[in-house]
């Protein structure tokens, strides 16, 4: 009687191991489409990620650089004072967006422009981004705001 209720909970701990690791990995096959990792212009000059990966990056919109071409298509150029990328958007702008303000665009580096699919801007005078502030101050370039 003993043994049948030992083998009994040896099969459920076992059951139970399998359940958990299941569900860890579909947990993180569900997740793999959702993580973009967030880059600075300086880190995509330096180090040019693949074509396929998606990935966030966001920076200053350079003074200058906004081109609104025929149809939907905006080019622009994004800086962290370290290194600059040119973007192209197709779509439109949010309201915010503007010259030498803070912006993070989700998108694909392909023959050395950043294809943006979704273009983030500040939300007030005094908003940026985190990482974009942090690649801002790692380049020197940033300057807190004062109260």
């Amino acid at each position: 009687m003993k043994s049948l209720k030992k083998q009994r909970r040896i099969q459920i701990v076992l059951v139970a191991i399998v359940a958990l690791v299941l569900a860890t990995g579909l947990i993180g096959y569900a997740m793999q489409d959702g993580i973009n990792y967030f880059r600075s212009p300086s880190e995509v000059v330096a180090e040019p990620p693949a074509a396929n990966e998606e990935f966030r990056m966001g920076g200053l919109v350079e003074e200058g650089s906004l081109v609104r071409g025929q149809g939907e298509t905006v080019t622009f150029r994004v800086t962290d004072g370290g290194g600059t990328v040119a973007v192209a958007y197709k779509g439109v702008l949010p309201d915010l967006f503007e010259e030498n303000q803070g912006m993070i665009g989700t998108g694909r580096y392909i023959d050395g422009v950043f294809q943006a699919t979704e273009i983030l801007a500040k939300h007030d005078e005094t908003y940026m981004p985190k990482e974009v502030v942090d690649a801002l101050k790692e380049q020197g370039v940033y300057v807190e705001p004062e109260s």
